[in-house]
């Protein structure tokens, strides 16, 4: 046992001297208590007390918050970390600056800073909430973060950036105001798990950011739900869109991906938008009461899509192109609320295909003015012709295998934390 401990100390002589130092209220004390702490000490700060000033974590440790506040007094960062394997937990992180070329931030991870744990804070009013500017397999957990809402939304910062930082976790946290919820540029495998975003610009903006997860997350009443561009082979479940006012996920120059079990519901827009993204899988999704259901163009091709749910959208898909394209995977289509159809067989599956689009759709897409005709009997002859003979339809999506009833996928459900 001696020898086992010994070998212990040998291989983690850091832990030999880890001590728990409890911080006290007096001005400049946590500077001091940082600058003496040596690895693997724990830093426990008195309960609810202010400390004023920026401060740099250069060695491991942990600090315990106890839900006191550190206030940068708008200078830079308010906490930066340099060392690999810290913790930061139940503090309440106020005051950076306004500057730093936008990346000024209530908590910064820079690229040393691999390993680390911020759990359980309060970051408020900061230019960025929370910076991970190149940590390696950082979790970022349960925290609430509110951004500024004294500029202009375009001018504000985002609640947490991702910047280069493979293996980073995002879970269980609570983003509200600022610029964009989540952003994330240049990174891959990551995952974002069971957060909640509300009044930003879009609750998640996703760049160039492959192998990665969107998962479980909740995004109410912001511009756009899911933005996910220039990016490969990213699996985006279980999510919820709930009256965001443009989109409700866009995947533009998004390839080789999975949209499965999300709800899209009272979008102001459009449910999904796809802008040149090709071979990815729609499946298991509800997309309900939005302006377009789902508006695809760009030369957006090999998507599949089935068992998905099209409820109440005023327009069901708007799709411009001259050739057949099938919404059907392996026997499954996709349920359409508007499908006036049959099942003589009982078999779940309608006895005739759905088209959501004809001549006349085309023609109002590209002639809005053209509205004032359809109640005209014209209108009414083109489009009782098409439905009579749909070898006069100009091309488009059709599902030969429409569902009778839709499944819904499990909404995730944010619990408030205490």
């Amino acid at each position: 046992m001696i020898r086992a401990l010994a070998l212990l100390f040998l291989l983690f002589p850091a832990l030999v001297g880890a001590q728990v130092v409890a911080v006290p209220r007096q001005a400049g004390a946590l500077v001091v208590a940082i600058e003496n702490a040596q690895a693997g000490d724990t830093l426990r700060l008195s309960e609810n007390a202010l400390y004023i000033g920026a401060i740099e974590i250069s060695v491991p440790l942990t600090i315990i918050g106890n839900g006191a506040t550190i206030d940068g007094q708008g200078t830079g960062s308010v906490i930066m970390v340099t060392a690999e394997s810290v913790t930061l937990r139940d503090l309440t992180v106020i005051g950076s600056g306004s500057g730093g070329n936008g990346l000024d931030a209530g908590i910064t991870l820079s690229k040393t800073a691999h390993g680390a744990v911020v759990e359980g804070n309060r970051v408020l009013g900061n230019l960025v909430g929370i910076d991970v500017h190149g940590a390696n397999n950082a979790l970022i957990a349960r925290n609430y973060i509110e951004g500024r809402q004294d500029h202009r939304m375009n001018d504000r910062g985002n609640g947490i950036y991702i910047w280069n930082a493979p293996g980073t976790r995002v879970v269980g946290n609570d983003v509200r105001y600022g610029r964009d919820g989540l952003f994330v540029n240049t990174s891959r495998d990551n995952e974002f798990i069971g957060n909640r975003f509300r009044d930003l610009r879009f609750a998640v903006h996703y760049m160039y950011a492959d192998n990665s997860v969107v998962s479980g997350n909740i995004s109410i009443g912001n511009h756009l739900g899911y933005a996910i561009m220039n990016s490969n082979r990213v699996r985006i479940e279980g999510n919820l869109s709930l009256n965001d006012r443009d989109h409700g996920i866009m995947m533009n120059y998004t390839n080789k991906s999975e949209v499965v079990n999300n709800t899209i519901q009272r979008v102001g827009d459009k449910c999904v938008f796809i802008y040149n993204a090709h071979r990815n899988i729609f499946d298991g999704n509800v997309f309900e009461g939005c302006r377009i259901g789902i508006h695809f163009t760009a030369g957006s091709e090999r998507n599949s899509f089935s068992g998905n749910a099209f409820i109440g959208n005023r327009t069901q898909v708007k799709y411009v192109g001259s050739r057949w394209v099938e919404w059907s995977m392996d026997g499954v289509g996709n349920y359409w609320s508007d499908h006036a159809a049959y099942d003589l067989n009982n078999d779940g599956i309608a006895d005739t295909a759905y088209r959501p689009n004809d001549i006349m759709d085309q023609v109002l897409w590209s002639q809005p003015a053209a509205k004032s005709l359809l109640g005209s009997p014209a209108v009414q002859l083109i489009r009782w012709s098409q439905s009579a003979f749909p070898a006069l339809l100009p091309g488009g999506v059709v599902d030969s295998i429409p569902l009778l009833r839709p499944d819904f996928p499990e909404i995730p459900i944010w619990e408030e934390k205490r």
